[in-house]
């Protein structure tokens, strides 16, 4: 088992600021992990992992001029959801939070390109845990979007 799963958050910036949306073809989520993970490429990623594996989420921008960044990525739902403990990694912020099942960290900075958890023990296998991935695409009136689709799910 690989210590770490990486997965790429690939947006076309232009594209999903124009349509206001990320699903069109607009974003691309990839991992590397060593299972199967289903919807390699597509929003509905759902990434296979084990308990007690890192998971890193980075965000990549097609268009170089328009920068992307992981403003939050939180749990859905009590019966679906996860703990997880984030560690702010690359960009401009440092912190640390815990996201209890169904909500966000706090006290961390929103503007990271790379975000980082530890896959819980308690998940149980073979269940889907969806996830927000809230993206921030320069600044302004719809300049932050998401989308509810992506899950990690333990073997």
């Amino acid at each position: 088992m690989k210590p770490q799963v990486n997965i790429a958050v690939v947006v076309d910036v232009i594209g999903a600021l124009s349509d206001r949306t990320l699903q069109g073809g607009n974003l691309c989520l990839i991992d590397d992990g060593a299972f199967d993970s289903k919807g390699q490429g597509t929003p509905g990623l759902c990434t296979v992992v084990t308990p007690g594996q890192v998971v890193q989420w980075s965000a990549l921008a097609v268009d170089l001029q328009t920068p992307v960044e992981i403003r939050s990525i939180t749990f859905l739902g009590a019966d679906e959801g996860a703990s997880v403990t984030e560690y702010a990694g690359e960009g401009e912020g440092e912190g640390e939070g815990a996201a209890p099942a169904g909500g966000r960290a706090e006290g961390r900075q929103l503007d990271l390109n790379v975000w980082s958890g530890v896959v819980p023990y308690f998940m149980t296998p073979g269940v889907p845990y969806r996830y927000r991935l809230e993206l921030q695409m320069y600044e302004g009136e719809h300049s932050v979007l998401h989308i509810d689709s992506p899950a990690l799910m333990c073997l």
